[in-house]
């Protein structure tokens, strides 16, 4: 049967080989990468404010938070790289296709602004970072951040394993930095641990409830969903049944690992946070800039804001890599464009780049974490409109056939799209009420 659509991304589609030969840690080897692509915006700078501001405030208690979260997130790229696997089709080119092309559109422009929401957060994260580490004003910094543009194409051209090996790097160098940050910062071991056990004052305190609302919804994010979709098809496996199933297999294991990782890291920032400020009675610390000069005087380590700083720069150029990826994937999926690389790059970069430039411009630099928090709300705002439609499909015997989900699995899928939804409703909700 023929393709209704071009496969997304045909430049790498399905261009790494899996070697034949038996061998766990071989074909494992081949398959990781992905998962890493996708682990970065679980730790962008979108999630410093939230994970700064919880530690501060509520000591480890909210630890618990980011456990939740990031478990729900390795479940929902599951079933998005089993989406991409089984049927070879990303999540978007599958709403195009069961939901036809006039649903396409406003998916389409949803996406689109989450990709620039989220894109926003990393502009300003490298903006912040380069401001830290080199004094450069955030509105100059804010301009630097269009040359990435270029690395990128280059990054492109070699070929896809160098994109994935760039982001494993920068994402050994922000957990380096952190991990050098703890040991300096000397949190209290029981507290931490107890700090991963839920308890209900979570939801009975509004205010952990506020800051946990935001934890969950700078978390998962939604371009996440149909970046791995596509990224799982470079590989070029099997087309069999049994391909298929050793390529979920596998994909998920790259998967589990690499979010794992950035659960380590979002939960480090917490607990640097926690050790650091709350210990001090510093319960008021949520801007990124705040924490970056008291670090190394509260902890009396030079060289100790120094390490913040790169990793805050490192974790906003991995992020605006997979966020141009991203944004090629939704546009030719849901309305088949296709233009060349640069130009799309360029497009969503202006798109942050614009409302950052304004903002700073009038308000001044202090504008920073407002806008940080906006890019959030906005994310939280379209979540949903990726997360119902891969339930759906994954859920479906007729798009999964044999490899549908057990029930149980499609259950908690549902469950997880019902919280998501009502949980991002409300924060939205209350930052209408209480402002912008």
């Amino acid at each position: 049967m023929n393709r209704p659509y071009q496969p997304s991304l045909p430049e790498v589609h399905r261009s790494l080989k899996i070697p034949e030969q038996p061998g766990f840690w071989r074909k494992l080897l081949a398959f990781a990468g992905p998962g890493y692509l996708v682990a970065v915006g679980y730790m962008d700078p979108g999630n410093w404010a939230t994970d700064l501001a919880g530690g501060s405030k509520y000591n480890y208690a909210l630890l618990s938070v980011i456990l939740l979260s990031s478990i729900m997130a390795m479940f929902l790229q599951r079933l998005s790289l089993k989406l991409g696997i089984v049927t070879g089709y990303d999540l978007a080119q599958s709403c195009r296709l069961h939901y036809g092309k006039k649903a396409a559109i406003p998916l389409w422009i949803a996406a689109e602004v989450g990709i620039a929401a989220c894109d926003l957060a990393e502009v300003i994260g490298s903006a912040i970072a380069l401001n830290l580490l080199f004094h450069i004003p955030l509105l100059w910094g804010v301009l630097i951040t269009t040359l990435d543009v270029l690395l990128l194409l280059l990054l492109q051209q070699k070929g896809f394993r160098y994109i994935e090996a760039l982001v494993i790097v920068l994402i050994g160098t922000i957990a380096a930095c952190f991990g050098l940050e703890l040991l300096f910062s000397r949190p209290d071991i029981p507290a931490v641990l107890h700090g991963f056990i839920p308890y209900p004052s979570v939801v009975t305190d509004p205010g952990k409830l506020f800051i946990a609302v935001g934890i969950l919804g700078a978390t998962v994010m939604p371009h996440n969903l149909y970046l791995h979709s596509s990224i799982v098809q470079t590989r070029r496996y099997p087309l069999d049944r049994v391909g298929k199933k050793e390529a979920v297999r596998f994909a998920t294991i790259d998967s589990n690992i690499a979010l794992t990782i950035a659960l380590a890291i979002n939960s480090a920032i917490l607990i640097l946070s926690a050790a650091t400020f709350h210990r001090a009675g510093r319960t008021d610390i949520a801007e990124i800039q705040e924490a970056y000069h008291l670090l190394t005087p509260m902890m009396g380590v030079t060289g100790a804001s120094t390490l913040f700083a790169i990793a805050l720069l490192a974790a906003g150029q991995n992020s605006t890599l997979t966020g141009t990826l991203a944004g090629q994937i939704v546009m030719e999926g849901f309305v088949n464009i296709r233009i060349p690389a640069w130009m799309r790059r360029l497009a969503t970069r202006l798109l942050a780049i614009i409302p950052a430039v304004v903002v700073i411009a009038i308000a001044g630099e202090n504008s920073t974490t407002h806008l940080l928090l906006l890019s959030q709300v906005i994310l939280s705002m379209q979540l949903s409109f990726a997360v119902i439609p891969l339930v759906q499909f994954t859920g479906s015997r007729r798009i999964m056939g044999e490899f549908l989900d057990p029930l149980w699995v499609r259950i908690i899928g549902w469950v997880m799209a019902g919280v998501i939804a009502g949980l991002n409703l409300w924060l939205l909700l209350l930052q209408f009420r209480n402002g912008f």
